[in-house]
């Protein structure tokens, strides 16, 4: 949802409304773009939007498309803001633009703020300490106006998924729409400024703009598609790919609908047509549609349709009709919602965020209760922070107080984030890497993690990595496990790179694990090691879709076609060690005949095949948990039957139904005994670094353990030939 910007029923006017008159400049069409006088079905419009984004986010059934009232807002937005520019263009021959970011600062930035500041400090004391930093980067995110940028950047890199959802997710809209007018305002002033003599202003500002905002449409939308096709985060939280739809807005307010005559059957039909089209959408759309792209058009088009059909032609003051969608729009009860949707807005989603950080997953009901519950805190924000500084004669007189306050607006979040922020660093630890040599070594055997020949144990105290440096603790092989729009890998050799014999790591991100206890093992034996991995993408020929390009991910195939066919053509390795996490679909069927579809192309290339059974997937975020529970980690223990559900492949393994493929396995020591749960920590040692990949740390430690699994079932020879060769740097 973007900021409102609407005039209310009290308009302020710094000075009275120019006389235009015919045969001077801009007097040939008036002060249009279109008449200030208020647009009360606007305001119920806004009522439309803002209740389908909240019924969106309380999962409420029917409603799973309630996500295009952002939509909504942005032509809303084009519409207003644009119009209010170019009257001001046309009536005075330039636009203040101290005037508008004034405005802007004074009646948006505040309510913000109130609901940064809260949310700071009450992730102070909701949220485990390491979710608590993740949230202070949001507060200093949105307060800046560039939160949608941090949540591209979380959401399209796949290694840093499956983190819980931020409080301040929903100012992604908010930046959108700040971002574009930083830019959009004073393109327009400079616009303005080159139509200044121009004999007829108006008609010269109303073309000019009017084709750059054309093109700017169709540029934008033209991007959108191109990114709902590569990236589907980019392509909903980025600015460019917006722009076509506040430009829709403001082509409404630009072109010369004010000159039609009269009120006409078609704009009732057209109102009625548009606001059908966004509730068809809020019902038909759901998280499977490609989005935005070219569904986006429907919602969009539908708003403009719904403000259209109520734009007073020539003559007219009035023309919503008995029977217009805008007399329903402009009811007591859509007012009042319209009124109150960018404080209800601010609130809503941190309510419930907070909420199910407190108290856990809730269903619909209690959802839609807890987003009740935010009109509470909405209306007090609207009436003792919005309104008063907006109607403010002190704060309105000149623009340098209304920035001043703005400005006042971030700093406070900000300087809340640091401090609350900086405490909760403090008590995480570091965040540098871990030292690896200074490990205690693992045990090859039996129960223990760690060898207790001598003794080593890790003492009393911190685990290791710290919830801090697990989040970052990857294996260290320089960017190898390639991004999912990256459809083949580099060459990737590490260890002894000119030897001729080479031990080849082979999958998704659960072969990339593995990457440190296989390029010791290469390295001892004076072997190269080459990583031929890509994220998200199962090993098994199975066609799936990627949640970071929203869409089948058929760079997921190539690259399949790609490393299997390397390995066929290309020189015989000493050992291919293959892994891939088993949940992209399931259906065992379909996922045995994926597999061997797969395993068949990788016997063509004659050298031993090897699979790493799949580790425990925890779904929770195992960091964050044990950052909330440093002294008590068995609380972050995580259920057996969830994390570690029969492997199809490995059972076939054993059953000898799968010849030529050896496998092994450390989820004995993973998940010890037979109990219900699986332990997050075991010796010290936090074992994972998010809902499903083990930490370096952990991989590490077992690196003695899979060595001996691999000699003993014959893929690797029991005395390394040749001395210890030191680990080299990656070659690409």
């Amino acid at each position: 949802m973007p900021i409102l910007l609407a005039p209310g029923h009290r308009r302020k006017r710094s000075a009275p409304p120019a006389t235009i008159t015919p045969g001077r400049p801009g007097g040939e069409s008036g002060p249009s773009p279109h008449r200030a006088a208020f647009r009360p079905d606007i305001e119920g419009l806004r009522a439309v939007a803002v209740l389908a984004v909240l019924a969106f986010h309380a999962q409420i059934p029917g409603a799973a498309g309630g996500f295009v009232g952002v939509d909504v807002f942005f032509v809303i937005s084009g519409y207003l803001i644009t119009g209010l520019l170019v009257r001001e263009a046309i009536t005075t021959g330039r636009i203040r633009l101290g005037d508008f970011f004034s405005r802007r600062a004074r009646r948006l930035l505040p309510s913000a703020a109130v609901v940064l500041a809260a949310v700071a400090v009450a992730g102070a004391w909701m949220t485990v300490p390491l979710r608590r930093a993740d949230l202070e980067h949001d507060v200093l995110a949105a307060a800046l106006s560039v939160a949608n940028w941090r949540f591209v950047s979380q959401r399209t890199d796949y290694l840093a998924a499956g983190h819980d959802q931020s409080p301040l997710l929903h100012f992604w809209s908010l930046a959108v729409e700040e971002q574009f007018y930083l830019v959009w305002a004073p393109l327009l002033a400079v616009i303005v400024l080159t139509a200044a003599r121009a004999v007829r202003r108006g008609r010269a500002v109303r073309v000019v703009v009017a084709l750059v905002t054309a093109g700017a449409a169709v540029a934008s939308f033209a991007l959108s598609l191109h990114w709902t096709r590569d990236s589907v985060s980019l392509a909903y939280l980025g600015t460019p790919s917006r722009v076509w739809q506040f430009a829709v807005g403001a082509l409404l307010a630009l072109l010369p609908w004010h000159l039609l005559r009269g009120p006409r059957p078609l704009r009732l039909v057209c109102g009625w047509a548009g606001a059908a089209a966004i509730l068809w959408c809020v019902v038909a759309y759901d998280a499977s549609t490609p989005y935005p792209g070219h569904a986006a058009l429907v919602p969009t088009l539908g708003a403009a349709a719904v403000i259209l059909a109520a734009i007073p032609g020539r003559g007219e003051r009035d023309i919503q009709g008995a029977y217009g969608v805008g007399r329903l729009l402009a009811a007591r009860a859509p007012r009042a919602v319209g009124r109150l949707s960018y404080t209800l807005y601010l609130w809503h989603w941190p309510v419930l965020v907070l909420a199910e950080a407190r108290l856990g997953a809730l269903g619909w009901p209690a959802k839609t209760a807890w987003t009740l519950a935010a009109v509470l805190p909405a209306l007090a924000t609207m009436r003792w922070v919005e309104q008063p500084l907006r109607r403010s004669r002190t704060v309105s007189e000149l623009p340098r107080r209304g920035l001043a306050v703005g400005i006042s607006a971030v700093v406070l979040p900000v300087v809340l984030a640091l401090v609350v922020g900086t405490t909760t660093l403090r008590l995480l630890g570091p965040a540098t890497p871990v030292d690896v040599g200074s490990l205690p070594p693992g045990a090859a055997a039996g129960p223990s993690l760690l060898s207790r020949a001598d003794g080593s144990v890790l003492a009393d105290g911190p685990v290791v990595p710290g919830p801090a440096q697990a989040r970052g603790d990857f294996p260290p092989d320089g960017g190898c496990q390639v991004a999912p729009a990256v459809t083949s890998s580099p060459p990737c050799l590490f260890g002894a790179v000119d030897s001729p014999d080479r031990v080849v790591l082979l999958g998704d991100s659960h072969a990339g694990q593995w990457f440190s206890p296989l390029l010791a093992l290469a390295s001892r034996r004076g072997w190269a090691l080459q990583e031929l991995v890509k994220q998200g993408c199962p090993l098994p020929e199975l066609t799936v879709k990627s949640p970071q390009l929203g869409r089948v991910y058929r760079e997921c195939d190539t690259w399949r076609d790609d490393a299997l066919d390397r390995l066929r053509t290309g020189p015989r390795p000493r050992l291919i060690v293959i892994a891939s996490l088993n949940r992209y679909t399931a259906d065992p069927e379909l996922l045995t005949t994926a597999w061997e579809k797969t395993l068949k192309r990788l016997r063509a290339s004659g050298a031993p095949i090897v699979y790493v059974e799949g580790t425990p997937v925890p779904g929770t975020d195992i960091p964050a948990c044990v950052s909330g529970a440093p002294d008590e980690t068995a609380a972050c223990a995580f259920d057996r039957a969830e994390a570690l559900p029969p492997d199809p492949l490995a059972r076939r393994i054993a059953a000898g139904a799968v010849p030529g493929v050896r496998s092994v396995g450390v989820n004995a020591v993973l998940c010890p005994g037979d109990g219900p749960t699986c332990p997050a920590v075991r010796d010290r040692i936090l074992l994972y670094r998010d809902e499903t990949h083990l930490t370096n740390v952990a991989a590490v430690v077992l690196a003695p353990r899979l060595e001996r699994l691999l000699t003993e079932s014959g893929a690797l020879p029991v005395t390394a030939p040749g001395g210890p060769g030191g680990p080299a740097g990656p070659t690409r």
